[in-house]
């Protein structure tokens, strides 16, 4: 194969993303180990926020407006659980009915409940992706502390059992951070979601969340030391809405170190296509971060899948519209 071309193609495109990320709320119901909110929590950079209802419409209009044919989706992921967001259903309903693409939700289902899971059937969410990383109950426990995995479990069979008495076309998909506290059961996850008739089990590899996890971090800097740096996919891909209202580059940014711009004061379109965003692009191309200190300490990059170098979630998102 010739060298790669980074940059603008195919799903990427330079008018507007293709991937926009809505962190809907900053509080977490849940402590897994693989990732840093329990540490965020008690950090300089929490504050229990949610984000505005005003600011979720903003978003809504400038993708309805501007992302027709380009925006593959919105997803309604967190630096905490979405459920807990007293008027995630009323935001998710908004942009299910006016983007025009489709919108997704990441949640690890502890708050799935029978009267929630109607909720998410009738609303015009296209994916629910629901993070639970273990087969069995001891292995959840360690890995996703402060839940039950019991209980999550009925959540997931009680939404796919409504599912299929409602006809509802939302895609239900269960996903798995593959580590070394649950690889020996991966699987054993994976035959029993398959045969429990979800649409989809995503297997995903464990990374240091932007290196704010530092042993993984040091970890994933020894793995990739001999590799030679290449452009990280998200500043062409993705644009993110914070708790705070702010937009950033970066979906796994713990530490505000990804910041572009107050939402409240400009719009994704005028950011996307501004100077800070094409001088990120330039850094990357470049392999010079000395002005994008966040983003050169970051040892993730290789974790990151152009559209050429395989399938990623927006191939499952893109598969599930056909």
């Amino acid at each position: 194969m010739g060298e790669m071309v980074y940059g603008f193609q195919g799903r990427l495109r330079a008018e507007f993303p293709s991937q926009i990320l809505v962190d809907a709320t900053e509080i977490c119901n849940l402590a897994c180990v693989h990732c840093p909110h329990p540490e965020f929590a008690k950090s300089e950079h929490y504050g229990g926020r949610a984000l505005d209802s005003e600011l979720n419409r903003k978003l809504v209009d400038e993708v309805r407006d501007h992302g027709q044919g380009i925006t593959q989706y919105i997803r309604y992921a967190s630096n905490g659980e979405p459920l807990v967001h007293p008027a995630i259903f009323e935001m998710m309903e908004d942009a299910a009915r006016r983007s025009g693409t489709i919108v997704t939700l990441t949640t690890n289902g502890k708050l799935l409940d029978e009267r929630r899971s109607e909720r998410l059937l009738a609303s015009g969410v296209g994916v629910v992706d629901i993070s639970l990383d273990a087969y069995s109950d001891d292995v959840y426990a360690d890995i996703r502390v402060g839940g039950n995995l019991a209980m999550t479990r009925e959540n997931v069979l009680c939404l796919l059992r409504r599912k299929a008495q409602t006809g509802a076309p939302l895609k239900v998909v269960v996903s798995y951070v593959e580590q070394p506290r649950n690889r020996h059961e991966t699987h054993l996850f994976e035959q029993y979601w398959r045969d429990q008739g979800v649409d989809y089990v995503v297997i995903r590899r464990l990374h240091s969340c932007s290196g704010a996890i530092p042993e993984l971090a040091d970890h994933r800097r020894h793995a990739v030391a001999q590799t030679p740096r290449r452009p990280c996919l998200y500043p062409w891909e993705r644009i993110v809405l914070n708790a705070m209202g702010q937009l950033s580059f970066c979906p796994s940014d713990w530490v505000h170190g990804s910041l572009v711009a107050n939402y409240r004061s400009t719009t994704i379109r005028e950011t996307w296509q501004g100077p800070f965003y094409t001088a990120l692009r330039e850094a990357h191309l470049a392999n010079n971060y000395s002005c994008h200190g966040f983003c050169g300490q970051c040892p993730d990059w290789e974790s990151t899948r152009w559209p050429f170098q395989g399938r990623s979630y927006a191939d499952m998102v893109e598969a599930f519209k056909d």
